[in-house]
Order: C-alpha cells, then structure tokens, then sequence
C-alpha cells in the first residue's frame, strides 16, 4: 500500500471512530432516560414478547403483509436536475399497528411518524425498472444519498429511484426530537423493535405501490441501518429482485459490544433496572436479518463492505455474507463515511443491477411468491 493509501486509510479510521463516538454518546443520551424511568419489570416481559417471536424464526408470522391498498398521495417535488425526469414526494398514512399492545398508544401519539414518505426519481416514459434506496441512521438527506449511491448515474442508466424514509427521521419526526432519528430509540429496545417492524411494514406499501404503477423489476439497496433493513426485506418480501447491504449492521448487540458509551449504557439498565442483557440480545433477534433465511437467489445479492469501517466493523458485513451462504461480497479500502475506490463497487452493483433487469415480466399484477434458494 502506497504512502498516500495509508494516509486515506488511516484517516477514514480515524473519521469512522469520531463518528462512532458521535453516534454512540447521541443514542445513548436519547436512550438513557426513558431506560432510567421505566418500569424494569414492564420492560423485561415487552422484550421477552419480542424473544418469544424471534424463537419462532418465520417472518411470515412477525411481519404481515399491510392491507393493499393503501392510498400513496403525490405531488410535484425536486432535487434531480436531469431531464426526461421529474421528482414526485410520496405520502401514505402508515397502516402499522404495533405488536405489543402496550405500544400502540405511544405509537398513535407520533403523529408525524404515521405519514410515510418517500422521494420518487420517475423517467417520464416510465414506468422503468426501481432502486429503492433506505438511508442510514439520521442521515435521510436525499442530497446526501443521492452523492453516496451515484444515483444520478444510476437514472441515466435508465433506473428510477425512490428515496424512503425511515421511521421518526426527516418530516416523520416530532418537533421534540433532539437530533435526525433520535426517537427511533427513544423509547428503548421494545420500541425500537416496532419501529423496524413499521419500516419493514411501510416498505411493503410501496412495493404494492410500484407494482400498481406498472414497474415489473425492483431492487434495494441502504447504508449502515438502511442496509441492516435491506437484508431484514430480503428475508420478508421475495418481490425484491435483488439486495445490496452496504457497510451493513446485522448484529446490534454484538455492534453496541464496540460502542462506548453506549455498552456502558447496556451495563447500567442491567444494574439499576435489572434488565439482562442477554435478554436484550434474543429480543433485537426479532428484527435482525440474521434471525431469518434469505428469499432471494444467491445470485441476486451483494455485500459491499469497507475494510476500515469502525462505526458497523466488518464482521457486521461476514455475519451477513455467512449467514446468506456466502454470496458475492465486495471489499472497498474505505470506512463507513469515506468510500476510496467507489467506483469499483457502483461497477459490482451496475452488474448485478443489469441481470435483474433481464428478468421477463411477471404476468400476474403481483408477485406474492416464494423463490428457491
């Protein structure tokens, strides 16, 4: 390696650990008071309900399919500057009920995060084959996506591209929220099992959407969290033609074991609320990708990881690529904020992009299947 390359590897290192710093102290702080107030009791039997679900191992129990249909509104938006496109913003009143009763009432309370939304590139001759993008932790920017993923490359290629926004970021959080995606852990490891649940829920809305709009081909890819719920749909919906985690999460607990302080937050709930943490690990398997098998073909998935990632380290991303037996994976000498050689990768996810494109059209309107593995 080159004297330049270890300058770049060592500072996206060092970035990568700043920005884990960052992220842990702001979880933890949003976390903390909720877990010092609550009933400890009260939370070990909601996180227990969660565990008893994840035992179970079949998403097609824990992750219903919404009500279809469900009415997506429209109107005019902007931020490509391409032409033979346009930006459509796309709302729909989200039709999740929380699984735990106990949870529902705070959930009815987050009015703004009962409006799903997401942000749709369309060609005007369309409808054209979908890339759903799903943004990482407080980073649901569409500018700061649409730099990440190259999507402006991607729609000249010929793609459409929508932009959803995951539960209590963007315009779905309440004006109390200290920062982007605070309150999707404010209210503790129970609620944030919903939230997942909700996104993954609100998700499968807009799959019903494109597929009644006419789009016959579309695939996901997401950053951090966003590709921790890529790898989540892939194990819930088969209508996905392909998945591309990218420096995914796909083990919290296991991740939250290298975060300081938020393991010193984890330590705490244990000694003061007597929360175990072991039963904090069998609830999040609820939502974890690696609770549950793949849907899709080994050949429609990718995983693109960075060699120098510090915020979801790369035994994250061999989690991930085990537990799917082993498909394509992708190693750039970057970390999870600075990409070197992205080009390589966009080149990986153009490839995989162009045979899922291939595909012949389905003749039934929906394709509620189950795919071989």
């Amino acid at each position: 390696m080159q004297i330049a390359d270890r300058a770049l590897f060592a500072g996206a290192v060092l970035s990568d650990h700043f920005a884990r710093t960052v992220l842990s102290t702001a979880m933890t702080g949003a976390m903390t008071p909720q877990g010092l107030t609550v009933d400890g009791r009260a939370e070990i039997r909601r996180l227990d309900y969660y565990a008893a679900l994840a035992a179970r191992k079949n998403p097609d129990t824990i992750f219903a399919p919404p009500p279809s249909p469900i009415p997506v509104h429209t109107r005019p938006g902007h931020g490509l500057e391409q032409a033979g496109g346009r930006v459509e913003v796309l709302r729909f009143h989200s039709p999740f009920e929380p699984l735990h009763p106990e949870l529902r009432r705070n959930f009815r309370h987050t009015a703004n995060n009962a409006t799903a939304r997401a942000q749709h590139w369309r060609h005007e001759d369309g409808p054209r084959p979908t890339l759903i993008v799903i943004h990482g932790m407080s980073a649901s920017q569409a500018s700061v996506n649409a730099t990440l993923f190259a999507l402006n490359s991607f729609f000249s290629d010929g793609w459409d591209i929508l932009l959803f926004t995951m539960p209590f970021h963007g315009g779905r959080q309440s004006g109390r929220s200290p920062f982007n995606g605070a309150e999707l852990f404010a209210g503790g490891f129970a609620h944030f099992a919903e939230a997942m649940a909700q996104a993954i829920c609100d998700l499968r809305v807009v799959l019903d959407h494109l597929e009644r709009k006419g789009v016959t081909q579309i695939g996901a890819t997401g950053i951090s969290l966003g590709g921790y719920t890529t790898a989540l749909l892939a194990a819930v919906d088969d209508r996905l033609d392909f998945a591309i985690p990218n420096c995914t999460v796909s083990d919290i607990p296991r991740l939250i074991e290298d975060w300081v302080p938020a393991q010193l937050g984890l330590r705490l709930l244990e000694r003061i609320k007597g929360i175990p943490q072991d039963l904090i690990a069998r609830s999040t398997a609820f939502h974890s990708p690696l609770n549950y098998p793949r849907r899709l073909p080994i050949d429609r998935l990718l995983i693109i990881a960075g060699q120098a990632d510090r915020v979801s380290p790369p035994e994250q991303s061999l989690a991930l690529w085990e537990h799917w037996d082993r498909p394509e994976i992708h190693w750039f000498p970057g970390g999870h904020l600075v990409h070197l050689q992205r080009a390589d990768y966009l080149k990986r996810m153009r490839r995989l992009m162009s045979v899922a494109r291939e595909v012949p059209a389905p003749q039934a309107p929906h394709r509620r299947r189950q795919r071989s593995m």
